[in-house]
């Protein structure tokens, strides 16, 4: 039986991957900037946690059924679901599409709100210590 603890914990546990997995993604975007043809991608962080929570019935057409919750995701995909073409703003000449702008906000954004989850679990975890411990 899953306690609620557990539950609680498995929120953040899967809210923080999926952050790390956007991460990745907009590094991939930062250190492709000087490929020809790249074209950036990114994700709707609240839709790919729903759906790495089970909140969202309908997957995305690119997605596997997985059997098992150990079975990797989709290539290109976070959470299962697929990321996006980020639109382009301001196409560049040899065909990328990576803003530096853009990846660099977007990049230091997530990483901000990843800290911030970080902090809030460590301060739960000290609340519950302190009435633990009287």
């Amino acid at each position: 039986m899953v306690g609620k603890l557990d539950t609680f914990f498995k929120f953040h546990e899967t809210a923080l991957s999926v952050r790390g997995q956007r991460q990745q993604l907009l590094a991939s975007n930062i250190v492709n900037a000087d490929t020809p043809n790249f074209k950036a991608k990114d994700i709707d962080f609240s839709s790919a946690l729903s759906h790495a929570l089970g909140q969202n019935p309908n997957q995305s057409p690119t997605a596997l059924n997985k059997t098992a919750g150990k079975h990797m995701d989709t290539p290109g995909s976070v959470a299962g679901v697929a990321a996006q073409y980020r639109p382009t703003v301001q196409g560049s000449v040899d065909g990328n599409t990576v803003d530096m702008d853009v990846e660099r906000n977007q990049f230091t954004d997530n990483a901000l709100r990843y800290e911030a989850s970080l902090t809030m679990i460590n301060m739960q975890i000290k609340g519950l210590l302190a009435a633990i411990q009287g």
